[in-house]
Formats: C-alpha cells, sequence, structure tokens
C-alpha cells in the first residue's frame, strides 16, 4: 500500500493493515514520507479515529523507532507521570525530583508546548546551560547518579514522536485522542517503567474540554498501557483556570521551586502531592494516598526534594545557583497590570485565551521554529469564585521593556468574565481511572 493509498483509505474511515502502519511510520521517520504526506494522515486519523489494533500498531511503530532505557540488575522501582496539557502546569518539575527523593527512579520523557499549552521541555529550557538532548547513555547514567533524569525525544528516544508532536503543533491535530494516547505511551514504554500516572486535563484550557472526551482520553490511555505491559492510573482534573499563579516557563519553574521550599500555591502542590502518591503506590512503596502523601511531605518539609532536583539541573548541564536567582532565569523584565473593568465575582476563565495570549507574548510558539522568551509571561492574580473590585488587578503581565502588550493585555481581560452573581470555586479533582492487571 503507497502512502497515497494509506492515507485515502484512512480518510474514507477503512481500517488498514498493521504492515502498512509500520512501513509508514518508518517512511516518515527515514524521511521517505514527507510532513505533507503525515499531516494528512493526522488529519484523517483526527475525523476517522484508530481502532484498537491501529492504536497499538501506531504506538508500537513509534516506540520501535528509537532504543529503550536499560534497567540493570537491582534497580529501584521505575514510575512515571504525565500531564495532557495544560496552562500553567509546572507540577513535573516538582514532582519529579520529589518522588526521586522517595526512593523511586522517575525517567521523565517529555515534549515541547503544544499550541496553547506549556511544555515540561520549554520550562527546562529557561535553565542556561540545561540539556535534555541526553543520549541514551547519558539518560540512564543520569538516572542511576541522581534517581531522576528529564529528556526529550531525540534521534535515540523515540525519534517518529519527536517530529510528529512538532508537525501536529502546527497542524491543528492536537486533540486527538489516537495521537495523543500512541505520543504519550510510545515514550513511557521506551523507559521501561513500573507504572505510570496520567494527569488527563479537562476544561477550558486543556486540548479535551468536556468531561465524556476526557474520560475517553483516560480509558484509551489505561487501556492501551495495559495492552503494551504498562500498569497506568489516571486522574481527571480541571483546567477551568491556570494551575498556580504563573503562566510562563521561567515564571513557572520559580514556582515548582517554591512548592518544593514548602511553599507555592495550594493547587499545585495538592496536585502535586497527589499525583506523587498515586506513583509511590504504583512502585509499591506505601499502601495508601494518605501514606503517600505523608512521605512526599516529609521529603518537602526535609529539604530532600529540592536538593534533588538542585542535584539533577547539575547533572543535566545547569547551575543550581540560577535557582536562587531570579534574574539570571527571567532577565530584566517590566510589569503591566491587567485591571478588572468592573467590580463583581470571578465567575469564569477561557483558560486557552490566557494560553495564547502567552503565545502572542512570546512564551510559546506559532509555528514550529519560533524561539521561546523564557523570562515572559503572567501572575494570575485572580481565580474563578474570587470577588474583585473595579480597578483591581486581575493579572500582571511580564515583559520586555519596551515590548507592546496592548493587545496580550486586552486578550486577557477578555479571558476573565466577572459578574454580579457569587460561583463556587471549580474542585480540582475531576475523577479516577485505572487500568487492568496483567
Amino acid at each position: 500500500m503507497t502512502p497515497y493509498e494509506l492515507i485515502r483509505a484512512k480518510r474514507d474511515g477503512a481500517s488498514v493493515s498493521a504492515d502498512a502502519l509500520r512501513a509508514f511510520l518508518s517512511g516518515y521517520v527515514r524521511g521517505e514520507v514527507p510532513d505533507y504526506q503525515m499531516a494528512a494522515l493526522c488529519m484523517a486519523v483526527f475525523f476517522r479515529g484508530l481502532d484498537g489494533r491501529e492504536l497499538r500498531t501506531w504506538t508500537e511503530a513509534m516506540l520501535r523507532s528509537g532504543g529503550v532505557l536499560r534497567r540493570p540488575a537491582g534497580s529501584p522501582p521505575r514510575v512515571d507521570k504525565h500531564s495532557t496539557g495544560g496552562v500553567g502546569d509546572k507540577v513535573s518539575l516538582c514532582l519529579a525530583p520529589l518522588v526521586a527523593a522517595c526512593g523511586v527512579a522517575v525517567p521523565m520523557v517529555s515534549g515541547r508546548g503544544l499550541g496553547h499549552t506549556g511544555g515540561t521541555l520549554d520550562k527546562l529550557a529557561a535553565i542556561p546551560g540545561f540539556r535534555t538532548d541526553l543520549s541514551l547513555a547519558e539518560a540512564e547514567r543520569v538516572l542511576a547518579e541522581v534517581g531522576v533524569c528529564m529528556l526529550g525525544q531525540t534521534e535515540e528516544i523515540a525519534p517518529a514522536d519527536r517530529r510528529l508532536y512538532a508537525l501536529r503543533d502546527v497542524t491543528a491535530t492536537v486533540d486527538s485522542i489516537p495521537l495523543i494516547a500512541a505520543s504519550i505511551l510510545s515514550k513511557k514504554v521506551a523507559e521501561d517503567l513500573d507504572g505510570l500516572v496520567l494527569d488527563v486535563k479537562v476544561g477550558s484550557g486543556a486540548f479535551m474540554r468536556r468531561a465524556e472526551d476526557a474520560r475517553a482520553l483516560a480509558r484509551t490511555l489505561v487501556e492501551l498501557g495495559a495492552d503494551l505491559g504498562c500498569r497506568s492510573v489516571a486522574l481527571l482534573t480541571s483546567m477551568e483556570a491556570p494551575l498556580g499563579r504563573t503562566v510562563g516557563n521561567g515564571l513557572e519553574l520559580l514556582e515548582a521551586v517554591e512548592v518544593l521550599q514548602g511553599h507555592g500555591p495550594a493547587d499545585v502542590r495538592d496536585l502535586t502531592l497527589r499525583l506523587g502518591a498515586e506513583m509511590l503506590l504504583l512502585a509499591g512503596q506505601v499502601r495508601t494516598v494518605e501514606d503517600g502523601e505523608r512521605r512526599l511531605a516529609t521529603a518537602i518539609a526535609d529539604g530532600s526534594g529540592l536538593s534533588r532536583l538542585r542535584s539533577l539541573v547539575r547533572a543535566q548541564g545547569g547551575d543550581p545557583g540560577d535557582l536562587d536567582a531570579p534574574e539570571r532565569l527571567l532577565g530584566r523584565l517590566d510589569t503591566t497590570p491587567v485591571r478588572a473593568a468592573a467590580a463583581g465575582h470571578l465567575q469564569s476563565m477561557d483558560t486557552e485565551a490566557v494560553g495564547l495570549a502567552a503565545v502572542l507574548l512570546g512564551a510559546g510558539r506559532r509555528r514550529s521554529d519560533d524561539r521561546i522568551d523564557p523570562g515572559v509571561g503572567f501572575t494570575v492574580l485572580r481565580r474563578p469564585g474570587e470577588h474583585v473590585e473595579a480597578g483591581e488587578p486581575l493579572f500582571r503581565v511580564h515583559h520586555r521593556p519596551g515590548q507592546d502588550v496592548t493587545e496580550v493585555s486586552h486578550r486577557l481581560l477578555e479571558a476573565a468574565r466577572v459578574g454580579e452573581a457569587p460561583v463556587p470555586a471549580p474542585p480540582l479533582l475531576l475523577g479516577r481511572m485505572e487500568g487492568p492487571r496483567g
């Protein structure tokens, strides 16, 4: 089957053979299938989906496009976490070293920002010299020495997903359940895990805006994980407002450090503890979520989580002292407040619009080859459910001196809906789903 015939078959809703899908994916990695044909297939998948056999074949082909992390005898249990993407989601930055401090190895293969959402790799890139382009041998060394490594897709690790990730970002094929599931699991299975915790976002700032779509994605992920031999747990969490108080790569990194120092916003800390407790459960280190949260809280209080983050930064080429020097991470910035036009209650927030405003400011990409400014971003000063006064700042824009932020400020103001009626704050945790045990 030629690439043209495969694209046409999937466009028309036909099932395609495993051999044809494997040949298409391997041809794409070798450069024999061009981006425009892969983009066409992704759009066909977006509208037609993949059946269970096709999804497993697609995922395994992406996995086998590269190597896997070795697992030496006697190694500690390995568990990872993945978020489906949100605005202000910096949890991985504090979660991975914290769980590692509790004796679980965390090999975290992450991605760049997609669409309006931020990416862990972009946040780590705010640290001068920090390398995420590790070879397999380098990742294995860091994992053995520190208990955690954080890296991206490379020509050795999930190279098919590396190319697809950037392509989907600019072709409006990000929010496809099978493409999301294959992207996540192809990277994670390459880590040779004992378990995987998935943070499936739902709401105005998520790719899955409806709860039923998020549940469908969570179910696909945990079932695909089980099918590939990786026990998985999915939590559905709200993205009806940015997570925490900051949006922007360097700003979010500093907020993650605050959490490891025992401070930071309550929602970031609470979600970090819950996801970490699920990771410790999968690793067999605790018997209940409550025990896991207590153990993680101890690792925050005694400083071992922050110490592990510093060791990680050093091992991957950065200077841990930069974590204590905001001016070195962010550079010179000015701030501009975005003020409420009237008094009332903040009833809702268009979180996708906030993410797109961050892209416009320079904290994200409009094109796959755009460079990101690691210092710019926002402070979110009011959240849904809170009362605001007329003229009170809703956001603070952190921008380069002289940068025109008129359009950015307008978008942020439009994203915050203020009304007279009080509304409850939306809950953070919306559900939990566990895959079948093998």
